[in-house]
């Protein structure tokens, strides 16, 4: 009886401690959900360190600054009891001892069909003035991680619209693309032409660390009225604080896992990933990290793949995410230390060339240094074959370009040669393409075959 009792007791006590931890009244809970306030003690360019200030790694926390009015940062590292924050807007009327107090806001990205036709900064302000948005759901700001074998193969191909890259280079869909160049070479009108004519439900740009007057160009010129209508733009130009471009690129991306999540096909523009490691690279330096390649710190190598893995396919066929990454080669040069990082994790990269373009061709794509990592998923034998056959016309042509330009080469030396100037204007012909002209996958198939089977009494 008295066993009973002490039981019944039990049980009682322990419901009511339940009820306690769900109304937050227990004091373990209520003491665990409390974070310090803390005092700013330095301000070295942009990192602030406080003391007393309890808060993990990761979170937000607001800094009070003059007039009364506050600042947001974030916790990127701490020492002792040294806490170390990067704001995520201007500084202006920072003030020495100034109250550093935890913020409860979790990064977390509004996220509904209210975003489609939207421009929104890497906060999720709307940037357009066409009021608030409408939000149905939230997701948080870093993702989450697919199961590497739970995500579906890529076997479709994907429809870009330009010619050069759906027959010699194709794209399948939930692939991940870098798009290498330099500066001025065409990078921004390509990644315009892929706007408007891929076949994607929705689309979805990262202008991540790019001149603010670019971000209105892209959004009015390139993208226009009807590719906005399907497209959400996230823009974090260059005079925003570093963490403010790396949460614009995390943003984006968590955009478009979201659409990916409802079952959608999505094509993820991001430009640029080198901005995005630049803006690490600032953060990693102001708070001790040391710089290796180049002045990068590690923890830039480690965040590329973490943002670049969140794209691609979705787990029990629920739907995609395309990715496209411009990366810039500083001076041209392909071996930068974030160009040859991405290459290691992207599943392909296509290469812009300034002699190309510098020739008058666009879009002026590399093809004998592209490649596309599924292209043997989603191609036959025999489109490969022409694919091969092309790419051995142009790099015969290509070493012999000194002699040929200069008159000094001998029809008949080489046969490979011989056919590669019989077929080069028809070549740079079908590598030319207009930006306001589409060749779907079947179309750019048909002109390839047409350009290799002319009769012309070369085999394939």
């Amino acid at each position: 009886m008295t066993t009973s009792i002490a039981a019944a007791q039990w049980g009682e006590a322990r419901n009511l401690r339940l009820a306690a931890r769900l109304s937050n009244t227990d004091p373990l809970v209520a003491n665990a959900g409390l974070a310090r306030e803390g005092v700013l003690r330095r301000a070295v360019g942009l990192t602030l360190e406080a003391s007393g200030c309890s808060a993990p790694l990761g979170s937000r926390c607001r800094v009070e600054v003059a007039g009364g009015r506050w600042v947001d940062a974030e916790v990127v590292g701490f020492a002792g009891d040294r806490t170390y924050l990067m704001p995520t807007a201007n500084l202006e009327g920072l003030l020495p001892n100034a109250r550093v107090v935890p913020s409860r806001q979790e990064g977390e990205v509004a996220v509904g069909e209210g975003l489609l036709g939207r421009v929104i900064d890497s906060d999720g302000v709307p940037l357009d003035g066409r009021g608030p948005i409408r939000a149905e759901s939230h997701m948080g700001l870093a993702g989450r991680s697919i199961n590497p074998l739970m995500r579906e193969p890529i076997t479709h191909s994907l429809d870009v619209g330009v010619r050069a890259i759906n027959a010699l280079l194709p794209i399948g869909r939930g692939q991940r693309v870098g798009l290498f160049a330099g500066s001025g070479v065409g990078k921004s009108t390509l990644l315009g032409m892929m706007t408007k004519f891929t076949a994607a439900d929705v689309i979805v740009v990262g202008l991540i660390g790019e001149r603010g007057r670019e971000v209105r160009d892209f959004v009015e010129a390139t993208l226009g009225e009807e590719g906005l209508r399907r497209s959400v733009v996230v823009a974090a130009p260059a005079d925003r604080p570093p963490l403010a471009r790396l949460h614009g690129a995390l943003r984006a991306t968590a955009i478009a896992e979201y659409y990916r999540d409802q079952g959608l096909h999505v094509l993820l523009l991001m430009d640029s990933l080198t901005r995005y490691a630049q803006a690490q690279r600032e953060i990693g330096l102001s708070v001790g990290e040391p710089p290796t390649t180049r002045g990068y710190p590690p923890s830039v190598f480690a965040k590329l793949p973490a943002l670049v893995e969140r794209a691609g396919n979705g787990a029990d066929g629920r739907g995609s995410i395309t990715a496209f990454y411009t990366v810039l080669t500083e001076g041209d040069d392909q071996q930068e230390p974030i160009a040859d990082a991405a290459r290691a994790i992207l599943d392909g990269h296509i290469v812009l060339s300034r002699r190309i373009a510098d020739a008058g061709q666009y879009p002026a794509i590399d093809v004998e240094v592209s490649v596309s990592r599924v292209m043997q998923d989603i191609t036959d034998a025999p489109w490969r074959d022409r694919i091969r056959k092309l790419k051995r016309l142009m790099s015969a042509y290509s070493t012999q370009r000194d002699l040929i330009a200069i008159g000094a080469y001998q029809r008949g030396s080489d046969p490979t040669v011989d056919e590669a100037l019989a077929r080069w204007p028809s070549i740079m012909e079908f590598l030319g393409q207009d930006v306001r002209e589409a060749s779907n996958v079947e179309q750019s198939k048909a002109a390839l075959m047409q350009l290799l089977d002319d009769g012309s009494g070369f085999p394939l």
